[in-house]
């Protein structure tokens, strides 16, 4: 498990390239049969990468009970899964959901006997997972990516148009404050969440993905009028803290999870960045 410690954004205003991808970047998140768990003290969040390549993978095996100091992971925490990959299951206190390419699972506080299950063997498997601290439980469900709320925005002209598919949202399900979803960028659109913004009661984590080989998305985030930029490929990981701005331009369409935790889930709750004074 990868610990990341909050940032001060006036140490952050030193930070060189490697410091920069040290702090807030995971670049290796998935690897084949293994859990990768980012425990990050911006708000508690926890990223996973899982990838049961050859064999189930089952979460309260693979996770030290000191390192949350619980019985078990869920014990107070929830949990949202979103599949990147091919057809896949998971099973939870002996419920079964099987999941098609970007269906995602919202698990409860509460939950025990996760495992994590690949149903193709040809192609790559890969759940990506965030998980905030809960405070009550709620009903575990799938959701499916056609019941998930979609929303166009942006326009051509401005190179940022996109399709939001919110899956925990709670215009969707009811969750404590865990809040995710995918942002699609458009064929010819290469700029998300353009005008920046920063939203100081929650923070943001983006996994890219969708990017080709031979592409990069430049991730811009620091303060509006300091700002900086972090190199990303496919699958990686970048963690915002609520001081920063999270914005990206890619050198070609592609998408990202996003996923929030903080004080609220209204989503509306943003304080844009004039054009006139970003630096």
């Amino acid at each position: 498990m990868h610990i990341n410690y909050n940032s001060n954004p006036i140490d952050a205003k030193q930070y060189d390239t490697t410091r920069l991808r040290d702090e807030f970047l995971t670049e290796d998140l998935f690897k084949p049969n293994e859990l990768t768990i980012v425990y990050s003290h911006i708000d508690r969040i926890v990223a996973m990468g899982v990838c049961p390549t050859d064999k189930s993978l089952k979460l309260d095996d693979l996770v030290e009970k000191k390192a949350f100091g619980t019985d078990f992971f869920l014990e107070r925490r929830e949990l949202g899964i979103l599949n990147l990959g091919s057809k896949a299951e998971v099973r939870c206190n002996g419920v079964s959901y099987v999941l098609e390419h970007l269906d995602a699972v919202y698990l409860g506080k509460g939950e025990q006997n996760i495992e994590f299950i690949s149903l193709d063997s040809e192609l790559e498997p890969a759940f990506y997972c965030l998980s905030a601290p809960a405070h009550h439980t709620y009903p575990s469900r799938i959701i499916r990516r056609s019941e998930a709320k979609q929303v166009d925005l942006g326009t051509q002209e401005n190179a940022n148009a996109r399709l939001i598919t919110q899956y925990l949202h709670p215009d969707v399900l009811p969750t404590c404050q865990l809040c995710m979803g995918v942002t699609h960028l458009k064929p010819g659109s290469v700029w998300n969440t353009m005008p920046a913004h920063t939203h100081e009661r929650r923070m943001e984590a983006y996994l890219y993905f969708n990017v080709q080989p031979s592409q990069v998305v430049f991730h811009f985030m620091g303060e509006p009028q300091e700002t900086r930029h972090i190199v990303v490929r496919n699958k990686q990981l970048v963690l915002s803290p609520s001081w920063s701005i999270h914005s990206g331009c890619g050198t070609q369409n592609y998408s990202f999870v996003w996923g929030m935790v903080g004080e609220n889930q209204t989503f509306d709750d943003m304080d844009f960045i004039d054009m006139e004074t970003i630096k």
